[in-house]
């Protein structure tokens, strides 16, 4: 007798799967923002030429992932096999990143890691929702997500801890260890879902002429603009403005992932009961939390509760956002492509935010000036946001409005 892939036992294991393998990928991409310095160092290279290897690592997930995803959808390969190979890439480009000898190499290796990225996440969210009733879809990503949030809580600081320890490369072996047991978690777990009739690739393109996706797409790009204008360069932030010894920084990392995993569980409640007031309200207290982190950074006190605010919000928004185009797309049958992209579009925006904190500093302007330039995205991904809940749900947005002390 066959087990049906939406008893709890079967849901249960195949989000642990996904989450599993989100965990690594998440700690792969945040790490080199603790162990920039490290890296820095051990390469002869700027600290601004080292955020680079951040802004490759985005825009290969930026431009590589619906590439991918449209290969497979043409191909009609099946949604299991194809996370399974995703996570055997993104093993080997570990693997590649750990034996760089310099950075050029290491350059590459990273990129050859992104590459499985955005597709991973595009279509694993896709299968999250499917495992889950339609009043559950947000929280079922979330679930898959908060492999992502609990990197941040233990990925993240371990990883850095790792790194200034045992030098940076220990943390990228060790990340390829993490990747070995989620790509057999996915093998085990994760059931075969049947294609829906009529999906490929021309489903998957006709998804993206939504209007509601593709706002989301934007509104994405600029909600992480946002969020790696600072993040990026967190480590020296937090080492040269707020005062902290390089060896406590994992641990301040630490407490921002419990921000950042609290976060991502409220906006996804939040994704399935009232998604685009939430999130407006989230932009909002966004644009509020980077402003008081600005005045407040140079405080020890007051810095890390407040960065710990700024991960809530920061992954509240990006919980919310993944929830709508998962939602919108499946609408026109073609949820993997457009879920990929905006994968693709918080990573798109990773590079931007990475070059906008990079040109601040090669300008001549402190670390301490990141804060208030990362505000300016937030603003713009709050009025995008305003626009469509005017559209979408105008007696939605009255109150919204009214709250956030903004005029009608």
């Amino acid at each position: 007798m066959s087990a049906s892939p939406r008893k709890p036992v079967h849901t249960g294991l195949a989000l642990f799967a996904l989450a599993a393998a989100a965990f690594g990928i998440g700690t792969t991409e945040f790490v080199i923002m603790g162990l920039l310095p490290e890296v820095a160092d051990d390469l002869r290279i700027s600290i601004p030429k080292a955020g680079t290897l951040i802004s490759a690592y985005a825009m290969g997930v930026a431009l590589g992932g619906p590439l991918l995803v449209l290969a497979a959808s043409s191909l009609r390969l099946p949604k299991k096999g194809t996370l399974a190979s995703l996570m055997l890439l993104f093993i080997l480009g570990n693997v590649a990143c750990a034996v760089a000898s310099d950075y050029r190499l290491l350059m590459a290796a990273r990129i050859v890691t992104s590459l499985c990225h955005a597709s991973f996440f595009g279509i694993g969210a896709v299968v999250a929702a499917d495992l889950a009733a339609p009043e559950k879809r947000g929280q079922a990503i979330a679930l898959m997500f908060s492999g992502l949030t609990i990197a941040n809580i233990v990925g993240v600081p371990l990883g850095t801890l790792l790194g200034q320890a045992e030098g940076w490369r220990a943390t990228f072996w060790a990340v390829a260890a993490i990747g070995l047991v989620a790509c057999a978690a996915v093998a085990l777990w994760v059931p075969h879902l049947a294609r829906e009739k009529g999906e490929g690739w021309k489903g998957e393109v006709a998804s993206l002429r939504l209007p509601a996706v593709l706002s989301a797409l934007v509104t994405s790009v600029l909600a992480s603009t946002s969020m790696f204008a600072l993040f990026t360069y967190i480590a020296p932030y937090l080492r040269e403005v707020t005062g902290i010894a390089p060896g406590h920084v994992g641990w301040v990392l630490l407490l921002c992932g419990v921000g950042i995993t609290a976060g991502n569980l409220a906006g996804a409640r939040l994704a399935d009961w009232r998604l685009l007031p939430s999130l407006l309200g989230a932009f909002l207290a966004l644009v509020g939390g980077l402003a008081l982190f600005g005045a407040g950074g140079r405080n020890v006190l007051t810095a890390i509760p407040l960065l710990c605010l700024w991960g809530f919000l920061s992954f509240a928004v990006c919980t919310m956002l993944q929830a709508r185009v998962v939602n919108k797309a499946a609408e026109a049958g073609g949820g993997n492509l457009a879920s990929t992209l905006n994968i693709g579009a918080f990573n798109f925006g990773n590079a931007l935010g990475a070059a906008l904190g990079g040109a601040v500093l090669d300008h001549g302007h402190p670390l301490a000036a990141i804060p208030w330039v990362a505000i300016i995205p937030a603003l713009a991904g709050a009025a995008i946001t305003l626009a469509f809940l005017r559209i979408e749900s105008p007696r939605a947005a009255a109150p919204v409005i009214r709250a956030s002390g903004c005029l009608d």
